[in-house]
């Protein structure tokens, strides 16, 4: 006989080769079996048991002659068995973190990585480490990535991964830029991933780079405007902290991309006539808080860009000062 072809549904080649037999001789009993396969398997009496167990023959009369199931029937239970089997597999090896955790505890003990600090080199070894951080993320994955377009390839990469991690409840908070949302495919995209479950959000206002996995890793470029010169990993909880602090920042002053995609879906007029997340927040500063250093403090930006988006609602508005451009965007509803 050849190949065993029902290997893949958990059938040993003894027990196919018992259930073909029964295809060519439906209603055969247990004790005619072809010589052949009795003197092969010895007593057949168990393996026929575990083909009933399994749906794949079944005894239909007083004189327990045996019955074949139709494959078609019989196939389709053992796929559907043998993927939740392969289902709770890997929910098995997913929760297992901590033996990945372990062993790379005693590879640390060996060449332990200054300060908790990981450098990875070369784009490859990035991306390797970025689709195992995705594989075994549990809870939650952050990210900023300022890029203005993803290349067909890129999607191709990322999507799977993403999927994945959604569909089994990881949450994702994802901050890209706004000139993202003008590539077609790009924000087809980010549309993609925020119908499954995706949270994501838009921002014209940072070039910042980082990864974070379960709050337990952050990844951030050497050199946020040229990613291929390599990457740091950080494993310490202090410095992973620090970079969960700078995420939740950039994402509190970024829009929701509803808002933003129905904005670029409108024409510039439309962008214009609602302020962006930062911008409000600017606004509401303006009204409450005096000092610029103290309102650039509360919005957790530099001086320098509080002062220009404080510039730039002045001149959208058409206010000569900061009170008129307060009470200009009172009377439209921005605050």
């Amino acid at each position: 006989m050849g190949e065993n072809e029902m290997s893949v549904f958990g059938v040993p080649e003894a027990e196919e080769e018992i259930y073909r037999h029964f295809l060519r001789n439906p209603g055969t009993r247990a004790d005619d079996l072809h010589p052949l396969l009795r003197s092969r398997y010895g007593q057949p009496r168990t393996r026929i048991a575990r083909l009933q167990e399994m749906g794949l023959l079944h005894a239909e009369d007083a004189e327990r002659r045996i019955f074949p199931a139709d494959p078609e029937t019989a196939l389709a239970r053992l796929v559907d068995v043998r993927l939740a089997a392969l289902h709770q597999e890997l929910r098995r090896v997913t929760r297992s973190r901590h033996v990945i955790e372990g062993l790379r505890a005693e590879q640390g003990a060996r060449t332990p990585h200054p300060q908790g600090i990981e450098q990875l080199e070369g784009l490859a070894q990035i991306r390797n480490r970025i689709d195992d951080l995705a594989f075994f993320a549990r809870d939650e994955i952050m990210s900023v990535e300022p890029y203005t377009r993803l290349s067909p390839e890129n999607i191709a990469r990322s999507r799977p991964l993403d999927l994945r991690c959604l569909r089994r409840g990881v949450r994702i908070r994802n901050v890209v830029s706004s000139a993202a949302l003008q590539d077609p495919p790009t924000a087809a995209y980010l549309r993609e991933l925020a119908k499954h479950g995706a949270a994501i959000r838009v921002t014209s206002d940072t070039t910042e780079r980082l990864l974070v996995y379960d709050r337990r890793a952050a990844l951030v470029p050497l050199d946020p405007r040229d990613t291929s010169r390599g990457a740091l990993l950080a494993h310490r909880s202090g410095l992973v902290s620090n970079i969960i602090s700078l995420f939740e920042r950039i994402w509190e002053q970024a829009d929701d991309l509803s808002l933003a995609v129905g904005g670029a879906e409108s024409g510039e007029g439309a962008a214009a006539a609602r302020p962006s997340g930062i911008e409000r927040r600017v606004l509401v500063s303006m009204c409450t808080v005096g000092k610029d250093e103290a309102g650039a403090r509360e919005l957790g930006v530099s001086v320098r860009t509080y002062r220009r988006h404080v510039a730039d609602l002045m001149q959208t508005l058409g206010a000569a000062s900061r009170a008129q451009a307060a009470l200009l965007a009172r009377e439209r509803g921005w605050i």
